[in-house]
This record gives C-alpha cells, structure tokens and sequence, in this order.
C-alpha cells in the first residue's frame, strides 16, 4: 500500500489565535506519527488571516521538536519569495536539529496576492521565470563545499536535504522530470491538469542522484466522520473558505453548516465543485471507496490527505480513521 501523508495549513479557526493553531497542528502531527503517516507537510501562505504558517521553516522545527520519527517538511516554500541561499541555511538549520527527517517542496507561486508578494519581495521582476535556476542553486548549496566556494550554506554544504517540485500546472512537472525529482501535484485545490502532469511528468522522468524513477504524490481532501452525513457538514467549513477566497474576502475558517445551498451562489457552487473535486468525503465505508478510486484511477505512488476541519477533535478522527481505512486497503490486497 502507498503511503499517506499529511498536508497542513495550520488553520486559524474562527474566534481562535496564531498560538491556538500552533497547538493543534503539534497535536496533529504527534498523531499522524503514531498512526504511521509518512511525513507531515506546512505550506507557505502570506496575509491570509485563516492560516498560520507563514514563517513555514519556523513552524516547521516546532513540529518536529514535538515528534520523534515522522518527516517534516514545506509543501511548500514559494522560493519566489526568497533567496536559495536563505532557504539552504534555513533548512540547512533544521536539518542540523533534525537529522533525516526535513523534506524541502519548492512552489513557483507566490502564496498570496500581488500586492503582498510586492511586500514580500520589493522588486517583483521576473523571480518566478528564474525558477529553474534557483532550484539548481539551492541543489548547489546543499552538496559538499568546495575548496574555492566563495559563497557556502552554513549550515546546509554537505547534508544533501531532499527537494521535490510543487505545481499545480504542467510547468513543475515538466522540471521535475526533467531533474530527476520527485513531484508533488496540488490536486486537492487545482485538479485540472492533474492527468496531463501525471503523463508528463513519467513519461520525461530523467533518473537522478536524487532519484531512480519516478515518484507522484498528489494532495487530497477527506473529511472522514461516522457518517457521511457528518463528512458532508464538516466539509463545508472549507466550502466556506473558498467562497470567500472568491469573494476576495478570505478570513479564518468558519465552523461547519448544516448546508450551503443558502451561503454560495450557482456560479461559486460549479466553481467550487472543479476546484474540491479531489475530495472523499464521508463515512469509513465512503472514505475506503473513494481512496480506493483514486488511487486505482491516478495510479498515484504517496497521497497527501489534507482536511480544513474547524472542530480539532473532529479533525484528530478525521486522520484516524483515514490510517484505519489505510491499513484495510492493505490488508485487503495482501489476500
């Protein structure tokens, strides 16, 4: 059975601060470790009152100081945002703390709008265009220094952290390929070119140091409750989200509702429907199914489950019962 990963916003529940989603994404990923997912992911956003994580590298390293064996990493830094240089020593520095555990995903969007990128970064240019050149310079830094290396990553020379490609396009996977790296596509909020990535990324995979073949993990949502009922109205709570990242008025994330046909107009419901299409929503029988289905349907080698539920308690279940389904998928195809 592939394994499964989880991806996390670390949201800001409505009525809640910075500091109470801190708490719960530490509580979430010393779950995920004990039910035996494969690496815990933050993801890099700016100026989003609803998710903590901005300061990724940061979050990150309180993460994995209150865990013990799953990896941790960044899904991803938008490495338009930054320096390689910057990024190598801060991930660099926690690969130091944490020997064998940080992965390092690199995004080519800017986690936020122009004007905070304009913030983020003074001078837009054209960061995103030297993409490619930037990850081979971040590559550089992490290999062993050289006697007349003028400029070296300290700590970070040397310690060979691994680097996957995010994308949401063909661009990502295309690069991915064509370096040798494993590519990670977010399918869970931008699905549309999902397959196309898939063929191409396989089909033009070059083998590398980093990697021998091809390797594809895809983002999902699943809300996973007793019932598919209650998987329905824990859904909304992301529903919610983005109808309001529409709107162009995103805020923290909103408990569920009973239904949404009174929140969103036609027009927000068709788009919503494209963008979470990537969702297996409901009871373990319905979540089992639907794993099932996509696996078999994308042929995907690692998933990365991520789930926007406003209860925590609800959410802890959520993954439980995710690694309970995980675990039955496998024994199944052991008979």
């Amino acid at each position: 059975m592939i394994p499964f990963s989880v991806l996390d916003l670390s949201p800001i529940n409505q009525g809640c601060t910075a500091a109470d989603a801190f708490n719960n994404s530490k509580e979430l990923a010393q779950k995920a470790e004990q039910l035996g997912y494969q690496r815990y992911w933050l993801a890099e956003h700016h100026n989003m009152t609803g998710i903590a994580s901005a300061a990724t590298a940061v979050v990150i390293s309180h993460i994995a100081a209150n865990t013990r064996t799953i990896r941790v990493g960044a899904g991803g830094i938008m490495l338009p945002n930054h320096s390689p240089l910057v990024i190598a020593e801060q991930f660099g520095t926690l690969a130091s703390l944490y020997p064998g555990r940080i992965d390092l995903g690199l995004g080519r969007a800017p986690g936020s709008d122009q004007r905070t990128a304009r913030a983020l970064r003074r001078h837009l240019g054209d960061s995103a265009d030297t993409f490619a050149d930037d990850v081979v310079e971040l590559q550089d830094y992490f290999r062993a220094a050289t006697p007349h290396q003028a400029v070296r990553a300290v700590p970070g020379a040397g310690l060979e952290v691994p680097l996957w490609l995010l994308g949401s396009s063909l661009f990502s996977a295309q690069l991915a390929a064509e370096m040798g790296l494993p590519f990670a596509f977010a399918s869970h909020f931008a699905p549309g070119f999902m397959k196309s990535a898939i063929d191409i990324y396989r089909s033009r995979f070059k083998p590398s140091e980093a990697l021998a073949r091809p390797h594809v993990m895809l983002g999902l949502n699943v809300f996973a409750a007793e019932t598919d009922r209650e998987g329905e109205r824990l859904f909304t709570s992301l529903q919610q989200q983005f109808v309001n990242l529409v709107r162009g008025v995103p805020g923290q994330l909103n408990a569920p509702r009973e239904s949404m046909e009174d929140y969103w107009r036609p027009e927000e419901k068709s788009h919503l429907e494209r963008s979470l299409s990537c969702a297996v929503v409901g009871s373990p029988q319905t979540v089992q199914a639907g794993l099932q289905a996509f696996i078999d349907d994308t042929g995907a080698d690692e998933l990365m489950i991520t789930a926007q539920i406003f209860d925590h308690a609800a959410r802890l279940r959520s993954f439980e019962i995710v690694a309970q389904v995980r675990e039955q998928l496998r024994t199944k195809l052991q008979w």
